[in-house]
């Protein structure tokens, strides 16, 4: 007896096509890491125009970054066909950026020579690549990344929740680490010369703000599409 149920036999899904999705929350998570870490240098006269131009250069691609990763968090989390093209899309373009900024570097006279850096930019670019080969047609990904026979919210909806959730979820993980940051201060008596427990208390509030922010905006994209409607 034949089941009319059966679906047609395909390429099964190895489970790594969910790897690109937490490369995309890594790689959002080092841009907002980054847009904190150079905050510190952000009108800074005594800059040498090449060095400004990266810094400013890096902000800027470190807010798309974190914008274009929250619309491709929403197609990913509405199970959405189109997650698979658009993130290739956007690791290609990721890619290049990377590579720009990595021969900038090399060949700017006011930056250094650093093995460190390299290496970090040579993982990101060959982790960039697999994860478009994860996601490539016929690699099974799109019996995942399939929108099943119910109503998911847009992902105008998700994208707006995800930035509510980063801007709620960092002021909570800032107040949160601010205030663990004076308690551990106080409690394991810190000294204070120079300044050493303030800079202690601010480096654990935004620690606690990046925290606060992945966290905030995770759950909230979360939340807003974990109950579906049911199939008309």
């Amino acid at each position: 007896m034949i089941s009319i149920n059966q679906e047609p036999a395909g390429r099964p899904d190895s489970g790594l096509s969910y790897v690109p999705v937490a490369w995309l929350c890594i790689t959002m998570a080092l841009s907002v890491y980054g847009l904190i870490s150079s905050w510190r240098v952000i009108g800074g006269y005594d800059l040498p125009d090449s060095v400004a131009y990266f810094v400013y250069s890096g902000l800027a691609g470190g807010i798309v970054t974190i914008l274009w990763g929250l619309y491709l968090l929403g197609l990913a989390f509405n199970r959405s066909p189109r997650f698979p093209r658009h993130f290739i899309i956007w690791q290609v373009v990721t890619i290049v950026w990377l590579a720009a900024r990595l021969a900038y570097v090399l060949l700017a006279p006011d930056f250094g020579f650093s093995a460190q850096g390299l290496a970090l930019s040579l993982g990101e670019i060959a982790i960039g690549v697999l994860c478009i080969y994860l996601l490539r047609r016929g690699s099974g990904a799109e019996t995942v990344y399939a929108n099943p026979e119910t109503q998911s919210p847009s992902v105008l909806v998700s994208v707006v929740a995800a930035l509510l959730g980063i801007i709620l979820g960092a002021a909570l993980g800032a107040c949160v680490g601010f205030a663990a940051g004076s308690l551990i201060a106080e409690i394991t008596d810190m000294s204070c010369f120079e300044g050493a427990c303030g800079y202690f208390t601010v480096f654990i509030g935004l620690a606690g703000l990046v925290v606060g922010a992945i966290a905030g905006g995770l759950f909230a994209v979360w939340r807003v599409n974990r109950r579906k409607a049911k199939p008309t």
